[in-house]
C-alpha cells in the first residue's frame, strides 16, 4: 500500500459499511485498507468508463459507461 494515498472516500461511511456487514468492532487499519481498495477499484472503473466514452466520441461519461466498465472488469 502506498505510504500516503490520495483519499477520496471518507472513513466514517467505510466504518458504517463494515458494521452493516456484521462486524462488532472495526480497526482503523481495516477502514483505511478497505477505503484504499475501494478507491483503487473505483479509479479503475472510472478510467475504463472514460475510455469507453472517448471511443464513442463523447466527452460525457454516462451511467451506461460505468455499468459496462464494471462488467468488463468483473467479467460479467
Amino acid at each position: 500500500m502506498p505510504s500516503k494515498p490520495v483519499r477520496f472516500l471518507p472513513l466514517a461511511p467505510i466504518y458504517r459499511m463494515i458494521k452493516e456487514a456484521g462486524a462488532e468492532r472495526v480497526s482503523n487499519a481495516a477502514r483505511s485498507t478497505l477505503a484504499y481498495h475501494m478507491e483503487k477499484f473505483g479509479m479503475r472503473v472510472a478510467k475504463q468508463a472514460v475510455d469507453m466514452a472517448h471511443h464513442a466520441r463523447r466527452k460525457t461519461v454516462t451511467d451506461r459507461d460505468i455499468e459496462l466498465a464494471v462488467e468488463a472488469i468483473l467479467g460479467r
